[in-house]
Parts: C-alpha cells; sequence; structure tokens
C-alpha cells in the first residue's frame, strides 16, 4: 500500500508542500527542493511494490532522461528512500487538457484544440525521433501551464509506459493491460507490430475530445469500446458540432483509420492537417513533419484488415489472461459512476450551461440539493463543499438538462480538487423510496461500518478500485433519516479508500 506522505515531511531531502495526485504508477507530490529556490514535481512509487512496477517506474526515468523538448515534462533527478524509488520531475502549474474539456463538457475553441494538439505533437515527434513511443497518449497526460502573457505552455507527461516498437505486447506479465481504452490504437489489442503511429491514433482521439467534449467511442462496457476501435468507423465531428467543418471530418478519419498504413505519419501531419482544415495555417505550419521513415522505429512489412472475429479473440484472450483492467464493470443493482465520468478525469464543470445561460437552477433535481445543502453547490454555476463543481448526469454519465425531469434515478456529478476527492456522484431514487448500498464489482473492500454525527446516521462503505490502469479509493455512504435515505454518496479519489475516509468523509458537511 502506498504511504501518504503529509505536507511538511521530509523525503529525500525533499520538503512535501502537498500531494498533487495518485494513480497505478504511485503518488506525485509538489516539493521544496533541497538546496534550489524551487518546487518540483516528486512522484513516489510504494515501498515493496511488483517488480513489475518497479522496472516500469526506473523505465519513466530512462526515458525522460533521454528527452530533451519544451513540450515535454523534464527529469530533474532520482533516487531511492526507504525502498521506495522516487523520481523528480519539472511541476507544471496549471491544469491537464482532461480537466479544460470538463470545465468546456462541448468541446473547446477550435483554435485552442488546434493550438493544444500542435504543441503536443512536437513534444510526441521529439520523442519518435528518439526511438520512443509514449503508448498512452490522452488528455490527462497533456499538461497545460498557464501564462499570463499568452495562451498556455502546453507539455507532454507521463512516460511510465513509453517503449519502442520492439516491445509489441500490450500486456504485462500478470496480464493487466497498460493503455487506456478510451484512446487505444486497434493494433494494440492484436498483437500486431506497432509503431509510432499508435500514438497518432491517440492524439487524434485527442483532438476529437477536445474539440467535442465526447471520447471517440464512449461506451460504458469495456468489450464494445475495444469492438468499436477494431471495427466501427470513425466518429465525425461535424455529427457532434454541425459548426465545425466537413474536412475536419476527413482528418479525424485520417488519424483513426484502422490500418496504421492509412494514418498520418506523424503527430505533426496530423497537426498540420487539422489546422489546415480550420484555415488556420499559421496555427500548425511549424510543426515539421516527421520523414517516412523513422529512425530506431520499425515499419512492419505488411499489415492486413482487422476483421470482426479478432475482437471476439482478443477479448477470450484478455480473459483467460485475468487482466485487471475492468474499470467499467457495473453495480450489482444500480450504474455505477467511473472516476473519470463524464467526460476525463478531474476538475470542475463549466460555469455556464450548454444552452449558454448563466445563473442556471438545478430544476427538476432541485430535490438532491435540498437534501445536501452544505455540500452541493446552490446551482450548475456555483461551488460547493470545498469548491466542488456539479452538473445533471444520465445513467451513462452524459450531461443533461436540469429541467428534464428524471427517471428513476435522478444523479448529480461533480468534480473535486483531487486532494483527496476526484470525483463525487449523488445518486437518488426518484420515487423517494430508502435505497442500499451494494458496493461496486471489483473493489477491494477495507471497511464497511455505521456512522453517526448528531441526529444523523447510515452505512459507509469503503475500498480501493482499479479504474483506467490507476489505483484509487472508492466510498459509498448510505443515510437513515428519511430526508435523504433515498439517496447514495459515491465517491473517488486519493490513493486508497483509507484516505477518502480520513480526508475527506470525515469532515463533510451534512
Amino acid at each position: 500500500m502506498v504511504r501518504i506522505l503529509s505536507a511538511g515531511t521530509v523525503f529525500a531531502g525533499y520538503r512535501i508542500i502537498r500531494m498533487l495526485g495518485s494513480g497505478g504508477m504511485g503518488v506525485v507530490y509538489l516539493a521544496e527542493h533541497p538546496r534550489l529556490p524551487r518546487a518540483d514535481a516528486l512522484k513516489v512509487l510504494a515501498a515493496g511494490d511488483e517488480p513489475e512496477f518497479r522496472a516500469r517506474f526506473a523505465r519513466e526515468a530512462d526515458v525522460l532522461a533521454r528527452l530533451d523538448h519544451p513540450n515535454i515534462v523534464a527529469i530533474r533527478d532520482r533516487g531511492v528512500e526507504d525502498d521506495s524509488q522516487w523520481i523528480a520531475m519539472q511541476f507544471v502549474d496549471g491544469e491537464d487538457a482532461a480537466q479544460l474539456i470538463a470545465r468546456h463538457p462541448g468541446g473547446i475553441t477550435p483554435e485552442s484544440a488546434v493550438r493544444i494538439v500542435t504543441d503536443a505533437a512536437r513534444g510526441l515527434d521529439e520523442a519518435h525521433r528518439a526511438g520512443v513511443l509514449h503508448r498512452d497518449v490522452k488528455p490527462a497526460n497533456i499538461l497545460l501551464e498557464s501564462r499570463p502573457d499568452g495562451p498556455p505552455r502546453v507539455y507532454v507527461t507521463d512516460f511510465g509506459i513509453a517503449g519502442t516498437a520492439a516491445e509489441s505486447t500490450v500486456l504485462t506479465d500478470t496480464g493487466t493491460i497498460l493503455v487506456t481504452l478510451a484512446y487505444a490504437a486497434p493494433e494494440q489489442f492484436t498483437g500486431v507490430a506497432r509503431d509510432h503511429r499508435a500514438d497518432v491514433y491517440a492524439l487524434g482521439c485527442t483532438l476529437f475530445e477536445l474539440l467535442t467534449g465526447a471520447k471517440p467511442y464512449p461506451h460504458a462496457d469495456v468489450v464494445r469500446i475495444m469492438r468499436a476501435h477494431l471495427t466501427d468507423p470513425p466518429p465525425r465531428p461535424s455529427a457532434h458540432n454541425p459548426a465545425l467543418p466537413a474536412a475536419l471530418d476527413e482528418v479525424i478519419a485520417c488519424a483513426l483509420a484502422k490500418r496504421p498504413d492509412s494514418r498520418y505519419r506523424s503527430c505533426g501531419e496530423l497537426a498540420a492537417a487539422a489546422a489546415a482544415a480550420f484555415d488556420t495555417p499559421n496555427v500548425g505550419a511549424a510543426v515539421a513533419p516527421l520523414p517516412a521513415q523513422v529512425p530506431a522505429i520499425d515499419r512492419p512489412r505488411r499489415r492486413r484488415a482487422i476483421r470482426a472475429p479478432v475482437v471476439l479473440a482478443v477479448v477470450v484472450a484478455l480473459a483467460l489472461a485475468g487482466v485487471g483492467w475492468f474499470g467499467f464493470a457495473g453495480r450489482t443493482a444500480h450504474s455505477r459512476p467511473s472516476a473519470a465520468a463524464p467526460t476525463t478525469a478531474a476538475s470542475p464543470v463549466p460555469t455556464v450551461t450548454s444552452s449558454g445561460q448563466a445563473g442556471l437552477t438545478w430544476g427538476a433535481y432541485a430535490f438532491i440539493v435540498a437534501a445536501f445543502p452544505k455540500l452541493l453547490p446552490v446551482s450548475p454555476v456555483a461551488g460547493g463543499y470545498q469548491g466542488i463543481r456539479c452538473q445533471v448526469v444520465d445513467k451513462e454519465w452524459k450531461m443533461l438538462d436540469p429541467n428534464v425531469r428524471p427517471e428513476t434515478l435522478a444523479r448529480i456529478f461533480c468534480r473535486g480538487d483531487k486532494n483527496p476527492l476526484n470525483t463525487l456522484a449523488v445518486i437518488c431514487n426518484t420515487s423517494r423510496t430508502p435505497t442500499s448500498l451494494r458496493g461496486y464489482l471489483g473493489q477491494v473492500q477495507l471497511g464497511d461500518t455505521r456512522w453517526q454525527r448528531g441526529a444523523d446516521s447510515g452505512r459507509i462503505v469503503w475500498g480501493n478500485e482499479s479504474i483506467d490502469d490507476s489505483d484509487m479509493g472508492s466510498l459509498e455512504v448510505g443515510f437513515d433519516d428519511p430526508a435523504r435515505n433515498f439517496c447514495y454518496l459515491s465517491a473517488f479519489g486519493g490513493a486508497n479508500g483509507q484516505e477518502l475516509v480520513d480526508r475527506w468523509w470525515r469532515d463533510v458537511p451534512l
């Protein structure tokens, strides 16, 4: 289990300021440098963790040490302290692209999207020239550093599963899939040799999400996601937003082509094509395309179309291998919010509605807020406890108009500050009949007990979850009070469920 370092703790000479986040590759802290007047991002792996993860962690430092580019997060140092490996990296003060999307669920402006993808392409193409494949390109791994005099500076980060084309497997020795499914190229499921064009595919998925606010294949079931990547035609951005040019549909179709040979030859080519589709060549023109043959990356001689039967073979093989990525597993009775729902990880929802109206009310969902007035914001454009931002969602965790009456279950979904709360869902029976806690499939349960605060009482269940290849805590809260016993809280965040209980639940105002 990861040991959480509290503020003020000295670790490897660094003084911990606060925790920035946690995932499958350890916990990241903001920490003061031992000798220089600066703060670094300190990533710490759990002591005694599996050799496989220790090797991946060490490889991230090796990969970053080989790369020197203004659009790639720089490594500062590394070492071992109390049997825990650590990496000190450049601290980027800002947000990631997933948080940006969360604030703009309908998509960001084309200019901003193209600029972000263009800068990320520069960093990725530099990695490819060095023979490095990122293998997990997604909005959460693109950092945006705020600058007062211009657009944010873009960095590619998290090279924890980076490798070369010679490393063709997408499964670890323990059968865990490494890629994030929503952005994974078809060849990452089939064992076909991969090269840098898998990153081109993932960057294309990222561009689609930046422009539309939706993932290319937004299914809740992992098998359907895999099948879509393998067999479904690429989605059309203009179908999500008719204001987007039809030329952009062709750009996404090329980036998300099933056959790598049919995709852009480099991330830079993809960025330049996106800029041209918006008739803004000045945004992407500075990206130099890679040569047809990229040094240190083998290009397979033969490609064949991926046929539907491959899907079944892949699913069966992964099931036999016992893969541990079923973060989308459903609840036994109710649908379950992924830690990334309804878009990707992390942060406040927009301060205006999809229709552009400020001052929005909770409408038909006001009864939920009335049950939790100290926890939830007074309106969708306000902040709740610890600044959480919330929105109404449907059973697939997609944003809804709060004036549309819910059916059996009503859901309000909130994003926290990751310290430690990542996401919170308040789920209520519209019939006002009492609900009960059932836990999650795949949860490693740590505790199940009764709670009481003054006249309030109920039950909490907490444990650990593995979602999108990241480990985090989960917590469910049920209530006895008839004024709210038709609702339950479902929270995700922290390094484990105990951290959610200790650092969030104990102080939640009810």
